[in-house]
């Protein structure tokens, strides 16, 4: 039974001699002249230009959704052109079809033309 108790207290201390050794690569994050240049600090330059990359991308993304989340309401679809007066633009509604033979009397009438 003594050898039972021996290993497991020897189980037992086993870890905490462990974290007590010096460890191989102890200096590996100290400070020095390269710490943070990594050969000449050319890749230095990859974070600002990675980061415009991504805010880019970002609105790239967000501007299209917004819109489509928007629905057609959003952005107006026909502007008038200057110098049009309504007439021009009651023919042009018949012309696509949007209003009949009768709507298109009724409102030039109206309009008193």
């Amino acid at each position: 039974m003594k050898s039972a108790a021996t290993i497991s207290a020897i189980l037992a201390i086993a870890p905490v001699a462990s974290w007590a050794q010096p460890q191989p690569d102890a200096d590996r994050y100290a400070y020095g002249p390269g710490m943070m240049w990594w050969g000449g600090g050319w890749a230095m330059i990859f974070g600002p230009l990675f980061m415009i990359l991504f805010f880019v991308v970002l609105v790239a993304a967000v501007l299209p959704l917004a819109r489509w989340l928007g629905g057609p309401g959003a952005v107006p679809t026909h502007h008038s052109l200057p110098g049009r007066t309504p007439l021009d633009i009651l023919k042009e509604r018949f012309a696509r079809g949007e209003i009949d033979k009768n709507e298109f009397e009724e409102r030039r009438r109206v309009l008193g033309e």
